[in-house]
């Protein structure tokens, strides 16, 4: 059991890292589409961002819930 939530604990790890990259590129795609003038591709950014930024909020709360059920498995 304790190989199975560390390996889970690593592979949350891993998406996190990716999902704070993919924000981290929206959000310099946004500074970019802000200083050409690009209305559409800026709302197109936004919205995407606002997804990304959704997915790391119900991420770290399905991190939350593992974590407390892992303290129940021990």
């Amino acid at each position: 059991m304790i190989a199975i939530t560390q390996d889970f604990r690593g592979t949350a790890h891993h998406t996190e890292k990716n999902l704070e990259r993919q924000i981290k590129i929206k959000k310099m795609q946004l500074k970019i589409a802000q200083e050409g003038n690009m209305p559409c591709v800026i709302e197109a950014i936004q919205s995407q961002l606002e997804e990304l930024e959704r997915l790391g909020y119900d991420s770290q709360q399905d991190s939350d819930f593992q974590a407390l059920m892992s303290l129940l498995d021990d």
